[in-house]
């Protein structure tokens, strides 16, 4: 069952988050069972971006926990208030990170999912040492090698691992993607896992709210699912946040 199928019997669509987050941990369930995969090895990142606190406390209320952001002004205007009363609310970082945001990314954020270019891991490094805070982190994998978009081409990942261990002591966690818009996702999906798996990292960040039961059918650890959780994104006038990759990071 797709998250953007209807869930009820009369055909309409789950109209409230609560709702719509049970429809998607329902479909991950199914997607888990059909894979022969253990549902607990599976986390919903309900992507919160360009929503308001309200929202992101219905899914609290409904037992949600783990969070996605694509901007930091916006997480840290969001989610300090919110997480005095959920300690236990995990929070990812899902869109692109200017190296003037690593010192608020490293203390509001859990996890930085969009670790791409060497300067950026060099800031991480050099903050998480000052501050003595460490989230986690995964390495983004252009995995289209898109020149508009963000992330590591595959050929480079060795490398850049290699370094972010080695040189940066990041404490790389695992790796994401956001496949091309225009094919099929599975491809990307697979090569990502495969990655991952030779490279000995634990994580994989991958599919959203049209791809994600695709994507956990691949071994995804981690799925990124916003508009089939919160519904339409109330984008201002301007249009969505500028970015190679705020666009589409959450699906």
């Amino acid at each position: 069952m797709s998250a953007s199928h209807t869930d009820t019997s009369s055909g309409t669509p789950p109209d409230t988050v609560t709702a719509r987050l049970e429809a998607v941990r329902r479909s991950i369930l199914e997607s888990c069972a059909a894979g022969g995969r253990d549902p607990g090895a599976v986390t919903l990142v309900a992507v919160s971006k360009t929503h308001p606190a309200e929202a992101v406390e219905e899914a609290l209320a409904a037992g949600q926990r783990v969070f996605g952001e694509n901007r930091v002004q916006e997480a840290k205007a969001k989610f300090p208030a919110l997480r005095e009363r959920f300690p236990d609310l995990e929070l990812h970082l899902i869109g692109p990170l200017q190296t003037n945001k690593v010192k608020d990314a490293v203390a509001l954020f859990d996890v930085i999912q969009t670790v791409d270019r060497p300067r950026l891991a060099e800031a991480l490094a050099d903050e998480m040492a000052r501050s003595g805070r460490r989230p986690r982190c995964l390495i983004e994998v252009n995995t289209g090698e898109e020149p508009q978009k963000a992330g590591i081409p595959p050929a480079e990942l060795d490398a850049f691992l290699a370094a972010c261990r080695g040189t940066w002591n990041l404490p790389v966690a695992g790796l994401m993607c956001i496949p091309p818009v225009d094919e099929e996702p599975a491809m990307h999906f697979a090569l990502l896992a495969d990655m991952a798996r030779r490279a000995g990292l634990p994580e994989v960040s991958m599919g959203m709210s049209g791809d994600y039961e695709t994507a956990i059918r691949f071994g995804a650890t981690h799925v990124r699912v916003g508009t089939a959780i919160f519904g339409a994104r109330p984008y201002p006038a301007a249009g969505p946040a500028a970015g190679p990759t705020a666009g589409p990071t959450a699906g």
